[in-house]
C-alpha cells in the first residue's frame, strides 16, 4: 500500500479547498495544519471532508515528518518552527522534501531577518521547489536554487467565479476595490487617485468591498462607497457590475503582494483590472499591460488616476481587455495547481502515478 504525502501549511482556507482536494485525489495527501496568522481574506476552513486533515502544533511537525508514515513531505512558508521542522523530519525519514515557495521578496523586519539564512538554505537544499509563478521562480533561483523549480499556478474556483451573477452597479461607471483595507493594499493611494481623477463628478463610483483596520478612514473621506464585507455571492455580483477592478497594492517592510486572487476572480467575470507592479499577478504574467489590464507603478496616485480616467473614457478598451482576461484565466485552475504539485513529486520519485 502506497504511503501518503504529508503537506504542512497553516490553514485550508476556502479558496484553497478545491486545489487541496484535487491534489489529494491525485496523490493521496494528508494536510497538517499548524494555524497561525492569515494575511489573506477568506477565513479558514479546517475540516472539509474533502481530504485528510491533522491539526498539529508547530513543535509536533518534526516528529510527524520523521515518523516513516509518509513517502514525501511538502511544506509552505508558514510559522516559525513548522518549516524547518518539516525539513529536518523529512531528512531523518530519508524521504523527499518539497518546498512550496510563495514570496518574491523577503520581508525586511528584524524578526524576518532571523529567518533569511535558514530559508536561503532551504532554497538551496530542498529536493525540489514549487512556486506561485515565474516571478517567485526567478526569486528562489536568485537565492541559490539549482534544483528543479516547478510552477503550480495560483487558482480559484473558476466555475464559481465565472458563474451567473446578478450585477450590483452603483453608477454608470463603476470601479471596485475588493479585499482587506490595510496599508499594504494601497487603499490610501487609491482614494487619493479617485479624488484627483475627477470621475466622481461624472456619474462614476468607486466601491470598496471588504473590511479592515483602515475602513473607517476610507468611509470618512466621503469620496467612495464603502460596501463593507460581503458574501462570496455578493462579491461576484460586484465584479459583474463593475467596469474595472483596482489592485493598488504597495510594498511594505513585511509584505509584498504574493499574487492577488482578486485578479483571478474578476477575470472570470470578464472584468479587466488596474494593478500596480507590486502585485504578484502582474509579475507572474496574468495581468499584462494593455492586454488583460493596465499596470501602474506602486504608490503613484497620478498614474493610477490617469489609468482610471482612461478606463472610464475608453469602453472599447475595457471590452477588449476584459475578453482577453477571461480567456487568460482559464489556465489558472485548481487542477493545474495540483498538476504542478504532482509534477514536483514525480521529479523526486514520490508521485503515486
Amino acid at each position: 500500500m502506497t504511503k501518503p504525502v504529508l503537506f504542512v501549511t497553516n490553514h485550508a482556507p476556502p479558496f484553497r479547498v478545491g486545489a487541496f482536494a484535487q491534489l489529494h485525489e491525485r496523490e493521496e495527501v494528508t494536510f497538517a495544519l499548524v494555524g497561525g496568522d492569515v494575511r489573506h481574506g477568506g477565513g479558514t476552513t479546517e475540516d472539509t471532508g474533502a481530504f485528510p486533515v491533522l491539526r498539529v502544533r508547530e513543535r509536533e511537525v518534526g516528529a510527524l515528518a520523521a515518523s516513516g508514515r509518509y513517502r514525501a513531505v511538502v511544506a509552505g512558508l508558514s510559522g516559525r518552527l513548522a518549516l524547518p521542522s518539516a525539513y529536518a523530519g523529512a531528512r531523518r525519514a530519508r524521504v523527499p522534501f518539497v518546498l512550496w515557495a510563495t514570496i518574491w521578496e523577503h520581508p525586511r523586519t528584524a524578526a524576518h531577518a532571523l529567518s533569511y539564512l535558514p530559508l536561503r538554505h532551504l532554497y538551496r537544499h530542498a529536493d525540489t521547489i514549487v512556486t506561485y509563478g515565474p516571478h517567485v521562480s526567478a526569486y528562489v533561483r536568485s537565492k541559490g536554487a539549482r534544483q528543479a523549480v516547478v510552477v503550480a499556478p495560483q487558482s480559484v474556483d473558476n466555475a464559481y467565479w465565472n458563474g451567473q451573477s446578478d450585477a450590483i452597479r452603483r453608477a454608470d461607471f463603476q470601479a471596485a476595490f475588493v479585499g482587506r483595507m490595510t496599508r499594504e493594499k494601497g487603499l490610501q493611494v487609491l482614494i487619493q487617485a479617485w479624488r484627483t481623477s475627477g470621475l466622481s463628478a461624472l456619474s462614476a463610483a468607486l466601491v470598496l468591498v471588504g473590511g479592515g483596520p483602515i475602513r473607517a478612514r476610507a468611509v470618512a473621506t466621503g469620496a467612495v462607497l464603502p460596501e463593507g464585507p460581503c458574501s462570496p455571492g455578493d462579491v461576484r455580483n460586484f465584479y459583474a457590475g463593475s467596469d474595472v477592478v483596482v489592485l493598488p497594492s504597495v510594498p511594505t517592510r513585511d509584505f509584498r503582494e504574493p499574487w492577488g486572487l482578486v485578479v483571478n476572480e474578476a477575470f472570470n467575470q470578464g472584468v479587466p483590472v488596474i494593478a500596480t507592479d507590486a502585485v504578484g499577478a502582474v509579475a507572474g504574467g496574468l495581468v499584462r499591460h494593455e492586454r488583460t489590464g493596465l499596470v501602474v507603478p506602486a504608490g503613484d496616485a497620478d498614474a493610477l488616476a490617469a489609468a482610471l480616467r482612461r478606463m472610464h473614457g475608453e469602453p472599447a478598451l475595457r471590452a477588449r481587455l476584459g475578453a482577453a482576461a477571461r480567456e487568460a484565466v482559464r489556465a489558472y485552475t485548481h487542477d493545474a495547481w495540483a498538476a504542478g504539485m504532482s509534477s514536483a513529486l514525480a521529479g523526486v520519485g514520490a508521485s503515486r502515478c
